[in-house]
């Protein structure tokens, strides 16, 4: 998530409150909504503090509008906070316009600009146009190589193109970053298994059923490792 990252152009205040009792900060937010701009970016911290992504993309999507009224370079921090709402809500589709205002508007830089291609990425994954979420990808690594899931999204795509040597190189990037993560040690098992390293595989799948039994990731690593066991049975 990189609301709290670009939000920057909030009181401190407003952040603090929004971390700590979002349910408090909501109302202080609704309070004070006609604020302008700001005043609706703290009601979309706090909304995504309770985790109402969709209200929250709604609330950063009217402090955009309203900044871009104002002639607020900050307006590509409030679409790019909306875009990471409507994915954090499972709506790639309206992700994709919010990205889209944000890097066209040519004000985020840094990491905040790496988050908002890698968003736009994961959006376009979604969409099924790997093409160009290669692109995307590849813009987010230059500016947020620290981030781990810059990498495995790359590590991903590569895999899925069929470029091993490429995904290999990145998933070790990931691992580097958070070997802790059960969503890249079930990539990385998957990385060694299309390489054909069985025993790679599955240490990595392990790892990611032992990290995360009960999520999506260590399920599906927990699955995956069924069919050495069926194997051993024969």
């Amino acid at each position: 998530m990189i609301l709290f990252l670009l939000a920057q152009a909030a009181a401190p205040s407003c952040i603090a409150q929004a971390q700590a009792d979002p349910a408090a900060a909501e109302r202080t937010a609704r309070a004070t909504v006609g604020g302008g701009a700001t005043a609706k970016q703290c009601l979309g911290l706090a909304l995504a503090g309770q985790d109402r992504f969709a209200e929250a993309a709604g609330a950063f999507a009217d402090a955009a509008r309203a900044g871009e009224l104002a002639k607020d370079p900050r307006a590509a921090d409030y679409w790019a906070q909306a875009g990471n709402a409507w994915l954090a809500a499972g709506d790639a589709a309206k992700a994709r316009p919010a990205l889209d205002a944000a890097l066209a508007a040519g004000t985020l830089t840094g990491l905040a600009r790496g988050e908002a291609y890698l968003d736009r990425a994961r959006a376009l994954v979604a969409a099924g146009n790997i093409a160009a979420a290669r692109t995307d990808i590849d813009q987010a690594l230059v500016s947020a190589e620290a981030d781990p899931l810059a990498w495995l999204l790359s590590a991903t795509l590569a895999r899925r193109a069929g470029d091993l040597a490429r995904a290999k190189a990145d998933i070790a990037q990931a691992l580097r970053r958070a070997a802790d993560d059960a969503q890249v040690q079930l990539e990385a098992g998957n990385i060694a298994a299309a390489g054909g390293d069985a025993d790679k595989a599955q240490a990595a799948w392990r790892e990611a059923a032992r990290l995360a039994p009960d999520a999506p990731a260590g399920r599906s690593a927990a699955n995956a490792l069924t069919q050495f066991a069926t194997k051993e049975a024969k």
